[in-house]
């Protein structure tokens, strides 16, 4: 009698007591979330000194550690500085990611990695091999607080010499506007967020480069502080670059062409121009506005839904599906128009395995949208054009609003924190950690071939 070879197990289960890396990282943020929330409801989170309600309290911690924005309670009227010190934590570690922090940790005190730590640390932020994500989760540190460093100081000499505020509290607003803006957050400590600087450059575009450098992903901020030519770049970083800054430059001319008359109105022509450029960068997940949002016509907001559901890049601080998702289901489209066997991508073969991850992102994602579009147009009093707005807002983890989060009720509310957790960690990496499903086929069914279209 002939054994069959056993089928090998999957990695994760060498380790022992060992979850999914999948699930790690979920439990994770859950539990960062939990932290959050309970410090966010003790009194001295709050201005007036009361303890706030369980869901605004959760609706915020999830806002903050999905690097959200969208908010239901104002955040310089309501929370106190203990309660903005809460927040602005929670959106450095949900920038960073929760793993990815461990990492650190873990490497500052024992100056090594498991290889439990390594493989969950390598799922979070997309890290090609074990060996590299020491390098991977010292890049992300170092790039990030350099990036909110130089912001900050920036701002911070701004609100000190043209606004006069005093030292201490410039640096405040410097170092949470430039934390906010690095990691595509979008709290601002101003209740009409940055529409009080809609015409001044020196507030809006360091705000504006940190959103896009957090925006293009860490990968391909580390492929160009390497300074390596544009031959030797990744596929990712080729595909990167062209797509974002593409699909920025159709977002600031919608916003200045269907707006000129609207929102941009009472603003001069250059002042037109730098809040058209402000905005045309916010929807790839960001979260600031230096216009009124909720006046913009509908037509405008459909191209802004776009924008936000595709997000910015892979393994940085964006959310949205991604514009290599976008990217590489067009150059499918295209393959198959052309009737092509494969897909070929600027000298390279996309293999069948990464066409599937990404039309599974994108689909999850639009059924993820729609379903609550359908909840919030059920359970609210609220039109399509608002209701899609939100939704797509807090899928792709961007924080912009049309003004009716806080009118929301609180079933609608916590429609909004799944899809804002849902869209920060990513569609395929929580279906994994729920259904988990690892397995080989042994056998296949004979192939058939059905009608599509």
């Amino acid at each position: 009698m002939s054994s069959r070879p056993l089928p090998a197990r999957p990695w994760w289960r060498l380790l022992p007591g060992a979850r999914h890396p999948t699930q790690i990282v979920v439990f994770a943020f859950a539990a960062a979330t939990l932290v959050g929330t309970t410090l966010l409801m003790l009194p001295i989170a709050t201005e007036s000194g009361s303890s706030t309600g369980a869901v605004p309290a959760l609706f915020t911690a999830v806002s903050a550690i999905c690097v959200t924005g969208l908010v239901v309670v104002d955040t310089p009227t309501h929370w106190s500085t203990f309660g903005e010190g809460v927040v602005l934590a929670l959106i450095q570690v949900g920038g960073f990611g929760v793993m990815t922090l461990a990492s650190l940790l873990t490497l500052l005190v024992s100056r090594r990695l498991g290889l439990r730590m390594q493989l969950t640390a390598q799922t979070e932020t997309k890290a090609l091999g074990l060996g590299d994500v020491r390098t991977v989760v010292g890049g992300v540190i170092v790039v990030s607080l350099v990036v909110e460093a130089l912001t900050a100081i920036a701002l911070a000499l701004r609100f000190m010499i043209g606004y006069g505020e005093s030292p201490g509290r410039a640096i405040y607003l410097g170092v949470f506007h430039a934390v906010s803006a690095f990691n595509n957050a979008g709290f601002a400590l101003y209740t009409d967020s940055m529409i009080g600087f809609a015409t001044d450059p020196w507030i809006c575009l360091p705000i504006l480069v940190a959103v896009i450098l957090g925006g293009l992903g860490f990968p391909v901020l580390f492929e160009l502080l390497r300074r390596r030519s544009r031959k030797r770049w990744s596929l990712h970083t080729r595909i990167t670059l062209p797509v974002y800054f593409g699909l920025l430059l159709v977002g600031t001319l919608a916003v200045v062409l269907l707006e000129w008359r609207n929102t941009l109105g009472d603003l001069d022509v250059e002042h037109k121009l730098l809040a058209g450029l402000f905005h045309g960068a916010m929807p790839r997940t960001a979260g600031f506005n230096s216009v009124d949002v909720g006046a913009m016509h509908s037509s405008t907001l459909l191209i802004s839904d776009v924008l936000m559901f595709i997000g910015g890049g892979s393994a940085g601080t964006a959310g949205g599906i991604k514009v290599t998702t976008f990217a590489l289901l067009a150059f499918v489209i295209f393959a198959e128009i052309r009737g092509e066997p494969t897909v070929h991508v600027l000298g390279r073969r996309i293999t069948a395995q990464v066409q599937r991850q990404a039309l599974t992102v994108a689909l999850l994602g639009v059924g993820a949208v729609m379903t609550g579009t359908i909840t919030l147009l059920i359970i609210s009093p609220f039109s399509v054009d608002d209701v899609l707005f939100e939704v797509t807002s807090a899928f792709g983890t961007v924080g912009l609003s049309t003004g009716i989060t806080a009118q929301l009720p609180v079933g609608g509310q916590l429609v909004l924190v799944v899809l804002m957790f849902l869209g920060r960690l990513g569609p395929i990496t929580l279906a994994s950690a729920l259904a988990l499903r690892d397995r080989a086929r042994r056998y296949e069914y004979p192939e058939e071939r059905p009608i599509v279209g």
